[in-house]
């Protein structure tokens, strides 16, 4: 397992590479660079810190594809991709040798139904690649969707408010039991540094805690 293929560039921003050079993007936003190298964009949903049309552009590329889910078809379609696949949970495809699969993203504590409902259909993913599977999971809340995900390193949200936060998101890890979890969505948009701090003596001591975030 390759650690060093996964980056956390900032909030939700995560960029993956196969040994083929493949390389993948989930929700692009609030970047730095512009390296144009992506042969696949991953959109979650289309909350502005996930989809940023900007930061797509800093990423893409004339064969760039996008994978999003089908209920944001018209906002994926402004971006010009090469191609665009539309996967809703479920679903799967391969493009340029990774494997993907899109899966439930969504809330169900009380307060925070309102910011991703189940029914607007939004996803995660499971990437597949170098014979190592990656869950990013999105903006959701643990729910019975996603207690069956089997993956071997889980991205996974941190920062509460709009998802689960330190404690929440340590339960999820640990039923789901991944090798490896990787920490996002706090410190910039939402949360802050500190929720890491909190989250990591919560996971099952089995279970790696690897942070990621690129702070600037």
């Amino acid at each position: 397992m390759n650690l060093d293929a996964v980056r956390v560039l900032t909030h939700s921003a995560i960029r993956l590479q196969a040994n083929s050079g493949a390389v993948v993007y989930c929700d692009p936003y609030d970047l730095m660079d512009a390296p144009h190298d992506a042969s696949v964009v991953l959109i979650t949903h289309n909350h502005y810190d996930h989809f940023s049309p900007e930061d797509y552009k800093k990423v893409a590329n004339e064969h760039t594809v996008v994978i999003a889910p089908s209920t944001i078809e018209q906002d994926v379609a402004t971006l010009g991709a090469a191609r665009v696949i539309l996967l809703d949970a479920g679903d799967s495809t391969e493009v340029c040798g990774v494997a993907v699969s899109a899966v439930p993203a969504y809330n169900v504590e009380s307060e925070r139904l309102q910011f991703h409902p189940k029914e607007n259909k939004w996803v995660g993913y499971l990437v597949g690649f170098d014979g190592t599977s990656f869950y990013i999971s999105g903006d959701t809340d643990e729910n019975e969707d996603i207690d069956k995900v089997s993956c071997d390193v889980a991205l996974i949200p941190i920062g509460g408010t709009y998802t689960m936060d330190p404690a929440q998101a340590a339960a999820f890890i640990n039923t789901i039991k991944p090798a490896v979890v990787v920490p996002t969505h706090y410190g910039t948009a939402v949360g802050n540094k500190e929720d890491v701090e909190a989250f990591e003596p919560l996971v099952d001591p089995s279970i790696q805690v690897v942070r990621k975030m690129e702070w600037h």
